[in-house]
């Protein structure tokens, strides 16, 4: 189809890109004054990402959220708005400077893989729980990357021995938050998988990477309630689980075993 083409999301890519640039660097000016302005260009540049697929919705009839293109462009639009929410939240500018970075990245691989955007829909994807079981699972995936990074930057605090207890309290954070996201999609995808074959699990490759996906997280969370005090096996155990998330995000989708899979993206 020829109203979505790379010209269009490329013009809304410049628009979010330049809020943003504009936005991470009056935040980070020396003048407190500029700092709210910084925000409200972020935003901005968020609002850009939500208004092009807001324009894709309409002109599908459709939610975008059928191919791994088009849940990179909720990827986007929900990790730049988390940033900007934590920054508000607990003014982390790092945060939000990773948060803007990953967007970047993903919007500049969906300008490199455009899209060829179609209305059809499978059957099984018409479901009523389509919708709120891929949108929690893409909000989750967002605030656990985001604990990744958290991870990764207090192992290095931790082994050059300048460990700041925030960076665990900040990891602890984006992890509850982001397996109770996990928690929900895996119910709505049971629910959603019961209306449209029958039956709540089936074993499916994607499934099944999911399920150990919410495993590992759930180990990282026993074990901070259980042994709080060992913080650098937490980190590693956090900063593994993510190796997993991807694996079950899109890496699972490039093994034979997954050919079948209703949950491939294609």
């Amino acid at each position: 189809m020829n109203f979505m083409d790379r010209i269009n999301f490329l013009i809304f890519a410049i628009i979010a890109a330049l809020f943003w640039i504009a936005g991470i660097s009056f935040v980070y000016s020396r003048k407190k004054a500029l700092r709210t302005p910084g925000i409200i260009l972020v935003f901005s540049g968020v609002i850009a990402i939500a208004l092009f697929i807001f324009i894709i919705w309409l002109k599908l009839e459709r939610p975008p959220l059928r191919t791994l293109g088009e849940t990179r462009l909720w990827y986007v639009f929900l990790l730049s708005l988390a940033g900007t929410v934590f920054f508000l939240r607990w003014k982390y500018k790092w945060f939000l400077t990773y948060s803007i970075l990953m967007a970047l990245v993903f919007m500049l691989i969906n300008i490199i893989h455009p899209e060829a955007f179609d209305r059809t829909l499978l059957p099984a994807l018409q479901s009523p729980w389509f919708i709120p079981h891929v949108v929690v699972y893409i909000l989750g995936y967002a605030l656990l990357g985001a604990s990744a990074i958290v991870a990764i930057y207090g192992l290095f605090r931790h082994y050059v021995h300048n460990f700041d207890n925030k960076i665990i309290l900040l990891a602890d954070n984006l992890v509850y938050q982001g397996f109770a996201f996990l928690t929900l999609g895996l119910l709505f995808g049971a629910i959603w998988a019961k209306q449209a074959w029958g039956h709540y699990w089936t074993w499916d490759p994607k499934e099944t990477w999911a399920f150990l996906t919410w495993l590992c997280y759930l180990i990282y969370i026993h074990l901070r309630y259980y042994h709080p005090a060992r913080i650098r096996g937490g980190l590693w155990i956090l900063s593994l689980a993510f190796i997993i998330l991807v694996i079950a995000w899109f890496g699972i989708n490039y093994l034979p075993a997954a050919k079948g899979s209703i949950h491939t993206y294609s």
